[in-house]
């Protein structure tokens, strides 16, 4: 694999330097999805701050993909863009929050619509627009299919009787929801009285662009006979449009999930008949199967099968290759420990391409279907948003890591070759030093991690530390995070330390396992070893430490907080405090009550260590969080609160809370708030700074 970097926009030398300057800061681009199209079309999706500051938006970007050009906005609006696909004949159909022209729909509610621009650029026009909005744009590589995914009222019978129920709601401002099972709730949002739908539908090549609307959504027949909540993700279609192979999932006894991988007729479909659902990986009792890819003839599928986790014996993935004719499946390259996650199959059906977790980097592996043989065709950092040029030579993808917010490249499927194109953005460079640091712990396993350390850290100068733990837990620091950002507290002049201990994936199975049911164990054990290892460098100062994490990360800092004092200050952001309230409560109980027996409920979870807790700390907590509930942040906050016996104003913990974020902090403004708190806490508590409140409150 041979890297040949493409020139690159220059940062503005006058412009604020967004390591230090917040607001500059959360103003940078980012990078997205990215989306090819016939003739060699590259459009990638780029996110910029809106006017006031408050908000985001994205247009797409046209690349060249040679590199030869620069990049050009392809797509703009004050609302911005969303999912985007090319048709054959070279027309982008994208959704958009862009008013809606009059007499495009019903004259009530809020309409969001699906645009049509034309082959070779011109003026968007509106191809269906309808109140409750567009969840996806996927499109057939041959002939003229849309397929296009929407939230639908619950047993409506078209999108006629959809638009009826939803204005009787808005007019006698009914927002109650009725269950009927489990899942009531997903991330930050409540289910119902809507789930997800499809529409099929064939686009002639003469659709009238001075038409208000080309294709009145009350026309678009529901692909699906009554789903449900079944549909999950993005469909993946044939090359002629023909199948679509989709998550399905169904409620099973004591309020569990299951997950299973459907192909949907879509020929039934464009023609407005019910279209037929065949499940052709179906959930068994120990194995639930999901995220296909189908091949161009869809012939054949590649999905994940996943091993249910027991209180012994955690998840394991697989890729699964099921012949759609047959719809007998086998595992494919079962000898590998890692868990891979398919992204696309190539045009001759003979391999699929994955993304996978492997020793903090995400790299892309061509998986042969018929040996199982693995070709690494990536080296640095994580991949995502993976899609082929349309002649299937190419694959394009964003690349991410430390040093680099986000790059597009390019990869000759043929001869691995790979070159980065230029990118519409300019970065600054990063305000310190990346290195990787590891080390053997007492079982003989390799842990490992990255560590930033400013420049100006030295012998004679050494960085205080901030040991940061990721979440998940089943996950790894190997990709760029916006929302995780070491640079920020690097720039302050700290080292930060971003570990894998067990739980962590890229690893094999064996790491995960040895932080199975033992959350305050090796995960623990394995944290203050590498915090150990680092402590020693002599640019390091040892007396003054920080740790934080968010998710399951903020449980590990409540957990730390609960066992050593060897840390001057803690921030937790959406912590799990107590194991047993955490269950009932998340969104997900089902699966959490696999590994979280009772036992293990009680023994790993840090609100038995209360008195114990010694350091300052910092609770961090979204109202709308429901894969952790804010009522652990407010148990934690109370259980702090309450064993504080001086006076009311020495009270040395805070609690930041945002009523209405969600498990993350998202809102630009939000995110100057947190990071402000943050930097605010840590410097009062380890560099013994003066007290006060963070700028922006």
């Amino acid at each position: 694999m041979t890297e040949h970097p493409a020139p690159d926009a220059s940062p503005d030398p006058t412009a604020p330097d967004p390591w230090t300057d917040l607001q500059a800061y959360v103003a940078l681009p980012r990078l997205g999805d990215l989306v090819t199209g016939p003739d060699g079309q590259l459009l990638v999706a780029v996110s910029t701050l809106d006017e006031d500051g408050t908000g985001r938006r994205t247009a797409w970007w046209r690349l060249d993909p040679t590199g030869a050009r620069p990049a050009v906005a392809h797509t703009r609006s004050v609302e911005g863009e969303g999912s985007a696909a090319y048709l054959p004949d070279g027309r982008l159909l994208f959704t958009s929050g862009r008013p809606v022209p009059a007499g495009a729909g019903e004259d009530a509610g809020e309409l969001a619509a699906v645009w049509c621009l034309p082959a070779g650029g011109g003026e968007a026009s509106v191809l269906a627009s309808r109140e409750g909005g567009w969840t996806s744009v996927t499109t057939a590589r041959a002939g003229a299919r849309a397929v296009l995914g929407l939230p639908v009222m619950l047993g409506a019978a078209d999108l006629a009787e959809d638009a009826a129920r939803r204005r009787e709601r808005r007019k006698r401002k009914i927002s109650a929801l009725l269950h009927t099972g489990a899942a009531v709730r997903f991330w930050d949002h409540d289910l119902g009285p809507d789930a997800p739908q499809l529409v099929a539908t064939d686009l002639p090549a003469d659709l009238d662009p001075r038409a208000a609307v080309a294709v009145p959504a009350a026309d678009l027949p529901l692909a699906l006979p009554d789903p449900g909540r079944a549909l999950a993700g993005t469909p993946s279609l044939s090359a002629d449009g023909r199948w679509a192979a989709v998550t399905w999932q169904t409620p099973v006894a004591a309020g569990a999930t299951a997950s299973s991988v459907a192909l949907v007729d879509l020929d039934a479909a464009a023609a407005g008949r019910a279209a037929p659902v065949r499940v052709v990986a179906a959930a068994t009792d120990a194995h639930d199967f999901r995220d296909a890819v189908l091949a161009p003839d869809g012939g054949s599928l590649v999905c994940v099968r996943d091993t249910r986790g027991t209180a012994d014996e955690p998840s394991a993935e697989v890729l699964w290759v099921v012949d759609v004719a047959t719809g007998e499946g086998r595992a494919l390259a079962e000898d590998w420990d890692r868990r891979p996650t398919p992204a696309l199959l190539t045009p001759d059906g003979t391999a699929v391409l994955v993304t996978v977790d492997d020793n903090g980097h995400r790299p892309i592996y061509a998986v042969d279907l018929t040996s199982g043989r693995r070709r690494r065709l990536t080296d640095l950092g994580a991949h995502s948003a993976l899609t082929l040029s349309w002649d299937g030579r190419t694959l394009y993808a964003l690349r991410s890591e430390y040093t680099d917010p986000g790059s597009v490249i390019a990869v000759d499927l043929l001869t691995s070759r790979l070159e980065v194109l230029p990118r519409p953005v300019a970065y600054p460079a990063m305000p310190g030093r990346l290195e990787n640091v590891e080390l053997e712990v007492a079982d003989g396993t390799r842990v490992r991690g990255y560590l930033a350390t400013p420049t100006t850290a030295s012998r004679s100068d050494p960085a205080p530390l901030v040991l940061w733990v990721h979440g998940g837990p089943f996950s790894s620091w190997n990709a760029w995070s916006w929302r995780w950002c070491p640079w920020l507290l690097v720039a302050q002049g700290y080292a930060v330390l971003l570990p894998d201990p067990a739980l962590s994936t890229g690893y094999g199975q064996g790491m995960v396992r040895r932080g199975w049911t033992d959350w305050g164990g090796t995960p623990y054990t394995d944290l203050m070893a590498i915090t150990d290892l680092v402590e020693q460098r002599p640019d390091v100062d040892d007396t003054r430490t920080a740790v934080m994490g968010g998710s399951f990360g903020g449980y590990m800092a409540n957990w730390i907080a609960g066992h050593t004092d060897r840390f001057r200050a803690v921030v937790s952001h959406a912590g799990l405090w107590d194991l047993a309230t955490f269950l009932p409560t998340t969104d997900l109980p089902w699966f959490w009550a696999r590994e979280l027996t009772p036992e293990m409920r009680r023994r790993c979870s840090p609100a038995r260590f209360a008195d114990q807790v010694r350091t300052p700390v910092l609770v961090v907590h979204g109202d709308r969080d429901y894969r952790v509930p804010v009522g652990e942040g407010l148990a934690l906050w109370w259980d702090l609160v309450s064993r504080h016996e001086g006076p009311p104003e020495d009270l040395p913990h805070r609690f930041l809370q945002f009523p209405d974020e969600n498990h993350w902090v998202l809102a630009p403004q939000h995110a100057v708030v947190w990071y402000e708190t943050v930097l605010t806490f840590l410097d009062v508590h380890v560099r013994g700074g003066n007290a006060g409140e963070p700028p922006a409150l």
